[in-house]
């Protein structure tokens, strides 16, 4: 298992925390996620790299920004 950081813009409160944890929960290799509208940051504990790429999709889709 890695653990990966994102940066993510827009998140102002825990319910967007909730909201950013449970889509990327969703996505098959991810073991853990921890969302904080503190730091702006996602950090995601996954099998491989393959899952970056669908988290970035699923945190966008949600109207977040990845930087």
């Amino acid at each position: 298992m890695k653990e990966y950081v994102l940066n993510v813009k827009g998140m102002v409160c825990g319910g967007c925390e909730n909201r950013v944890q449970n889509a990327v929960k969703t996505i098959n290799g991810v073991k853990e996620v921890v969302a904080s509208h503190v730091d702006s940051t996602v950090k995601i504990v996954a099998k491989d790299d393959s899952v970056i790429e669908q988290a970035k999709e699923k945190i966008q889709d949600l109207d977040f920004e990845v930087v």
